[in-house]
């Protein structure tokens, strides 16, 4: 059992400064405000919950998506060194055969922790929204693929990205819901009416909302209005300043709030590993100034963000350092269905990142114990 006293406790809803909280084994079991009465470790600088990354395809030089498990484990180091401790591995589209061989694959990381889980961003999403998805290994979606894949992972597959007007999308979205499987649309063409069809039956999730869909239009709100207009959908924001321009990022924000916002990084394996050529779903990525692109089509191929830049850059942008925190941890924490981590509250899984006062990553600890 360990005392914290934190100079900037970051709370679901208020900073605490300065703040103290009591760590027993992997839990918190205690928080409150001032110093506490008993000697206790001093954090210094902004003490948040550990980030959730509900949207990663890779970093430090390794991929997720070809479900190798000693690359997986590298991606999720790397990202752990930048305060993720809790992260869903995302595969993009690929032959099923492939995309089955690798959700058996990560299984076990899911059963040890290092994973939370899998999310297939793909094959069921729109050519003409498809971005860097390989337009030929597209599909339309199919319940016994589906079916079969929820059997690969072995209850680990905890998200799929679906376009919904594509035949069958509606079906397969009422399906994952009842599998208790988080349906996200995105990489879609669908309209308004759809895509809010779509939230009405069930999914829950927009993938990186204004990227992968039909751009806001006053007359044809599309994708990105119905998500942000339904009052349960969470939103995915890449938050690079690539993907999104920051009043973009500010007035999404101001909109529907952090509890409905998950800042996500969606990143390759170029994350932290230089500029150079890269693959991502048997696709050549060029990546030059940190900005990953399709070397064939110049399409944005996922980001080299990490989950910490993201955090800075909304607070850049005028959010609150509460509300950037709940957005990189307790929203996309609850998203995918997680209720034990994502909080600095009694009863929550000990995950921690202590950030100076530039809120660059001095320490991260995952489960109670320092990394």
């Amino acid at each position: 059992m360990t005392i914290y006293a934190a100079e900037r406790l970051v709370t679901p809803h208020e900073v605490l400064a300065p703040g103290w909280f009591r760590v027993d084994g992997d839990r918190i079991t205690e928080v409150g405000a001032g110093s506490p009465a008993e000697t206790a470790e001093r954090l210094d600088g902004w003490v948040l919950p550990g980030f959730v990354d509900m949207h990663v395809h890779g970093g430090g030089g390794a991929s997720f998506t070809t479900g190798d498990p000693e690359q997986a484990r590298r991606a999720a180091a790397f990202h752990r060194r930048h305060g993720t401790t809790t992260m869903l591995a995302s595969l993009v589209t690929a032959p099923p055969e492939q995309l089955l061989a690798a959700v058996r694959e990560l299984v076990p990381l899911v059963a040890d922790g290092t994973l939370a889980g899998v999310h297939l961003e793909g094959p069921f999403l729109a050519e003409a929204r498809c971005g860097a998805h390989d337009p030929e290994l597209l599909l339309e979606p199919d319940g016994e693929l589906l079916d079969d894949l929820l059997r690969a992972g072995c209850g680990t597959v905890r998200m799929v990205t679906v376009a919904p007007e594509r035949p069958g999308g509606m079906d397969l979205i009422k399906k994952l819901a009842a599998a208790d499987v988080v349906a996200a649309v995105g990489h879609s063409d669908a309209t308004f009416d759809v895509a809010a069809e779509a939230f009405r039956a069930g999914a829950t999730v927009a993938t990186h909302l204004f990227n992968g869909m039909p751009p806001l239009h006053h007359r044809k709100p599309g994708v990105v209005g119905a998500a942000l207009h339904h009052p349960a959908a969470v939103v995915e924001l890449i938050n690079d300043g690539v993907h999104l321009h920051p009043a973009v990022v500010a007035g999404v924000f101001a909109q529907v709030g952090s509890e409905r916002v998950a800042l996500v990084t969606d990143a390759m394996s170029a994350a932290g590993a230089g500029d150079g050529e890269y693959e991502l779903g048997g696709q050549r990525v060029r990546v030059a100034n940190g900005v990953a692109r399709i070397a064939a089509t110049g399409s944005i191929a996922g980001s080299t963000l990490t989950m910490d830049a993201a955090v800075r850059a909304a607070v850049a942008a005028g959010v609150s350092v509460v509300d950037a925190s709940r957005a990189a941890s307790g929203t996309p924490a609850r998203a995918i269905g997680l209720v034990d981590r994502g909080e600095i509250a009694a009863g929550q899984r000990a995950d921690l990142v202590v950030l100076d006062d530039d809120l660059q990553v001095r320490r991260v600890a995952r489960g109670g114990r320092w990394q």
